[in-house]
């Protein structure tokens, strides 16, 4: 059990985007963010990248099992610099649908938990879905904390960039993330996924440095169209995706030169986030971006001209945007430990709030 009041939290994270494990300390009580603490981070190797990938899409197997070996050692090995009084693992997520009730984020807590001789809280994901939920986006009760830690007032929107883009609106007039009106959050649609595998596998690069490749080129708006016209942009939320459930568009840029078919990817990123907007209970005054994506010059410039709002980094109101995701699984963890709700209808459509994730240690 935890003593009561705040507490350190050790937040992990490995995303979609493959690139490597944040770990960020949070002082918390579950509810209030109290001060943020020491971070790492933790790249994969390629040889790691490669084995995690192999394993994408998949449930079982040696290849999974191979994923899940890097997926442990690598944060144990990052995490054993820290010392908190609680973990949030959210492992590595290898395959994900919530419409056939199941999600896979590989890595035993227990094991974690034995290694750091501490507690871990994982699985934050399994249980939401179980319950009806889509079991993402998890970081929304999150933002809404942060929200209040940089004293806003008004409606506003967090937008993860990540390998997969997804967002939360936020509504700071509320008491609590679980009150109705006070937060709603879905995917938008691919980010960074479909632009690191497209330079990978034309250039062997990990990913389109800055956006500059992007900001060379020019956007084919036949081809974004045609994928805007999938259902799921249509769908009301809550709605999650798989990392690669858009795969199908590096087919379909295939004939374009590097740089345009670059571009293309980011502005359907962009168009996504634009697309998702309409689903707002209200308009916001501002977007914050956090996750890799941020850093895309060019994302962010066609984000601002589709979303018609001023498009910032989180840096601009005081937060870490390379930590933010590791920094909620710091706060749900001690959510979970309590028995508080880390997800509730307008999060991932589960039927009730529920208190997501396992603890061992």
């Amino acid at each position: 059990m935890l003593k009561s009041g705040p507490v350190w939290a050790l937040g992990a994270m490995s995303g979609t985007s493959l690139d490597g494990v944040d770990a960020a300390m949070v002082l918390t009580d579950g509810a209030r963010i109290l001060d943020f603490g020491d971070s790492a981070y933790r790249p994969y190797s390629d040889a790691e990248r490669e084995t995690i990938r192999a394993g994408l899409g998949l449930w079982e197997g040696d290849a999974v099992s191979a994923a899940t070996e890097v997926v442990e050692a690598a944060h144990a090995e990052i995490l054993a610099g820290f010392r908190p009084d609680v973990v949030g693992f959210h492992g590595q997520t290898l395959a994900h649908d919530p419409a056939g009730a199941r999600t896979l984020q590989v890595g035993s807590g227990e094991r974690l938990a034995a290694a750091l001789g501490c507690p871990v809280v994982w699985d934050f994901r399994s249980e939401d879905v179980r319950q009806g939920g889509q079991g993402a986006p998890l970081a929304p009760f999150f933002h809404f904390a942060c929200a209040h830690w940089a004293g806003e007032e008004m409606p506003l929107a967090f937008l993860n960039l990540g390998g997969v883009g997804n967002v939360t609106w936020v509504d700071p007039r509320h008491g609590a993330p679980e009150a109705p009106g006070a937060v709603l959050a879905f995917d938008t649609g691919p980010a960074n996924a479909p632009i690191n595998d497209l330079v990978r596998a034309r250039l062997g690069l990990d990913r389109d440095e800055g956006g500059s490749l992007a900001a060379s080129g020019a956007v084919d708006e036949t081809v974004l169209n045609e994928f805007l016209t999938r259902d799921f942009f249509a769908r009301v939320p809550p709605k999650s995706l798989d990392r690669n459930d858009f795969h199908a568009i590096l087919q379909r840029v295939g004939h374009l030169a590097d740089a345009d078919a670059c571009a293309t990817l980011t502005g359907f990123a962009a168009a996504s986030v634009a697309e998702g907007l309409r689903h707002f209970p209200a308009p916001v005054g501002k977007i914050l971006a956090t996750g890799g994506g941020r850093h895309n010059g060019a994302m962010m410039q066609m984000l601002a001209a589709r979303c018609g709002v001023d498009v910032l980094p989180v840096e601009a109101v005081g937060l870490d945007g390379d930590m933010l995701e590791a920094q909620a699984f710091a706060f749900l963890a001690v959510r979970v430990a309590r028995g508080m709700p880390t997800s509730c209808v307008s999060t991932t459509g589960v039927r009730a709030p529920v208190s997501g994730g396992r603890i061992s240690g």
